[in-house]
């Protein structure tokens, strides 16, 4: 699906962030401004702005920043395509998709209707069983007894499904209405089966069971969850798959805990809605569960996009560890250098609610901080039924390491588990890859010893057969080493900034060489004032990015943001990208320069690519390096603006002590460390 640019400018121009942000933090007016505590991280004092003005939210404390747009994305967890289609329902707008038939347009807008419907039928059906909760003293003893405090219990909905065939009948008069059986609610009976009427016979799905809402990433009741008050069989009973549900890709307790998978750092992923109900009144409420079924490849995506590190908790019998097993696998793809992922094993007789109480709130929390990186537990998978004293025991070892390794994105960890699986099967890494990818032209130089590993920093050049002695790559001496911040280096192309502008500078234009004959900017670099002028940090951040987009995913959600939210013309260009990534996945450059067709910022992104140089390879130091130094000016001009204003403005002394707090508790963090 494509959305053209100029619906999503006209999106943002309609919509109001101050009432979409208002909706989930209280906000109060202090000056231009809305303040308020920032929903992306912990705080006592207000430090998140929200400007009606600029249309434009931002954290003085985390740094976090954007529009709507990415406020959904951020806080509900939603992709792009998500955030725009649900605000566009939020302003009554419609979506176009140009590149859908007319047929498939009206099929979709009959499911989003029918989603709607039926959110409010189950809505409907959760408030009754909030209120049955209330008169059934079993099952409010039911959870006392598992500890689960009033207040837990609102938070989470949890209600009560009397005893009786059809006790829904006294919720929905029209009991024979199909959206009950479309939403999982009623079930019908067989052939066979009708009543006196000749009607088919219909009962309730939940019947004498304490209840479990299941919300997606926006709150709406998508399903159930229902538990037996003893030990009846089945213990657990499920939502069928409907239009609104699928339990492949939903995560119980998800929507509640967004704010404690921040806060938390991490996910902790359990197998039982009462485990999740039991850690948050416990002090865990970043934890969340799958619905009686496998860990999924969906699951793990959706998790990513609220935190960087999950942790999977598991009972340490066989069960569990083949559960672990399936959740490696689908971990495995998403498991990029700035993200963990760890497997936490409980004892035998403990689960996670059980093991709190016994060792207290520290000692469940130093337990999770001993889980197994995935690193590890790839080896051990790889190992398991393997004899590695024998040649065979090794091959065995090497074969089924193969498949597991190949599931990794390219990056730093992927090398060195193939360093890793080479040592334990004692082959030479480099003859391994050659055994695994005969033709894996990325790793023909990567040895398991240090005298063979990639060196040098930066971008690496293999200069043109041609090029002789004399031949000179201004652009990139002594970058990023100098990290020079004369104005020439700047960015390649003016722009207005969203906070604190500078003083007015004259504009500043760098002119373009256009071939039109093939179509592309030629190669000769540009130059200002009689000298070369080298590509941006920006620029070449956009550059990599264009050419490797799935690299995009190897980035940090603090990277993510901070591209994000860079001017004209590279934040709308990232934006842009993320969209193009979340509908397609990555695509080569040549499909890209395709979807670019009519982009504001076409000719920027086109020219960019032109006048990258041949034989110049990327190099993810640099990357680290560009992203690392572009973040540091950020802190420093935030800095600088509360200096400025903090001697008249008390909230901005405020944020400027918190600040100060902060970067004295990182250098004290990274001495120690």
């Amino acid at each position: 699906m494509s959305i053209p640019q100029s619906f999503i400018q006209e999106l943002l121009a309609r919509a109001d962030v101050v009432d979409i942000v208002g909706r989930h933090v209280q906000l109060k007016k202090g000056g231009a401004n809305f303040m308020g505590l920032c929903p992306f991280h912990g705080e006592k004092s207000p430090s998140f702005s929200v400007s009606p003005a600029k249309q434009f939210y931002h954290c003085f404390g985390c740094g976090k920043n954007g529009n709507a747009i990415s406020f959904l994305m951020e806080h509900a967890g939603m992709t792009f395509i998500e955030a725009v289609k649900d605000l566009a329902q939020q302003y009554g707008l419609q979506v176009p998709e140009d590149d859908v038939s007319p047929q498939d347009r009206a099929r979709a807008a009959q499911m989003r209707e029918q989603q709607a419907t039926l959110t409010s039928v189950l809505e409907k059906a959760g408030m009754a069983y909030i209120r049955n909760l209330r008169s059934s003293e079993r099952a409010i003893e039911y959870f006392k007894r598992r500890g689960v405090s009033g207040e837990i219990a609102k938070t989470f909905g949890l209600g009560y499904a009397p005893e009786g065939w059809r006790s829904l009948a006294s919720v929905f008069p029209e009991y024979n209405d199909p959206l009950l059986v479309e939403s999982g609610l009623v079930i019908t009976g067989e052939a066979g089966e009708e009543n006196a009427a000749g009607e088919a016979k219909r009962y309730d799905r939940f019947r004498d069971r304490v209840m479990f809402p299941i919300r997606n990433v926006k709150g709406e009741c998508i399903g159930f969850g229902g538990r037996v008050l003893g030990d009846e069989k089945p213990k657990y009973l499920n939502s069928p798959e409907t239009p609104v549900f699928s339990k492949g890709r939903e995560l119980y307790g998800l929507f509640e805990a967004r704010t404690a998978l921040r806060e938390h750092g991490y996910a902790l992923v359990t197998e039982g809605y009462m485990d999740v109900v039991a850690l948050a009144q416990l002090g865990f409420a970043n934890a969340v569960a799958t619905l009686g079924t496998a860990c999924t490849a969906d699951h793990v995506q959706k998790l990513f996009r609220f935190t960087d590190s999950v942790v999977f908790s598991f009972d340490g019998d066989g069960a569990g560890r083949r559960a672990a097993r399936k959740a490696l696998d689908a971990a495995l793809p998403f498991a990029s250098d700035v993200r963990t992922v760890k497997f936490l094993f409980l004892p035998a007789e403990h689960d996670p609610d059980s093991y709190i109480r016994e060792h207290g709130q520290e000692g469940f929390a130093a337990y999770v901080s001993k889980a197994v990186p995935l690193s590890r537990f790839l080896l051990e998978a790889a190992a398991e039924g393997c004899d590695l004293d024998t040649a065979e025991g090794r091959a065995h070892m090497a074969s089924n390491a193969r498949p597991l390794w190949s599931l990794l994105p390219d990056g730093a960890l992927k090398r060195q588990l193939l360093a890793e699986i080479a040592d334990k099967v004692m082959i030479d890494s480099r003859e391994l890859l050659q055994l695994w990818q005969p033709a894996a032209p990325g790793y023909k130089n990567y040895k398991n010893n240090s005298s063979n590993r990639p060196s040098g920093k930066g971008y690496r050049q293999n200069p043109p057969k041609d090029s002789g002695p004399g031949h000179e790559m201004p652009e990139f001496a002594g970058y990023p080493a100098e990290q020079r911040e004369d104005a020439d280096y700047a960015s390649s192309e003016p722009s207005e900034y969203y906070f604190a502008p500078p003083a007015a500078a004259p504009a500043r234009k760098f002119g373009r060489s256009f071939d039109k004959s093939n179509g592309s900017a030629s190669r000769a670099p540009r130059r200002v004032t009689g000298r070369i002028l080298p590509a941006s940090r920006e620029d070449r951040v956009l550059r990599l990015l264009l050419t490797e987009p799935q690299s995009w995913d190897r980035l940090s959600t603090e990277e993510h943001h901070l591209l994000l939210a860079l001017p004209p013309p590279h934040g709308p260009l990232f934006v842009w990208l993320v969209s193009q990534i979340h509908e397609h996945g990555p695509q080569p450059w040549a499909a890209l320069r395709e979807g670019l067709r009519g982009h504001a910022h076409e000719h920027y992104a086109v020219t960019q690519l032109a006048q990258m140089l041949e034989g110049v390879e990327s190099d993810w130091n640099e990357m680290r390096a560009i992203l690392k130094h572009m973040a540091d000016l950020k802190h420093q001009a935030h800095k600088a603006d509360l200096v400025a204003r903090a001697p008249s403005d008390p909230v901005a002394y405020q944020q400027l002590k918190e600040l100060e707090e902060q970067s004295r508790a990182k250098k004290a963090a990274a001495k120690s460390a």
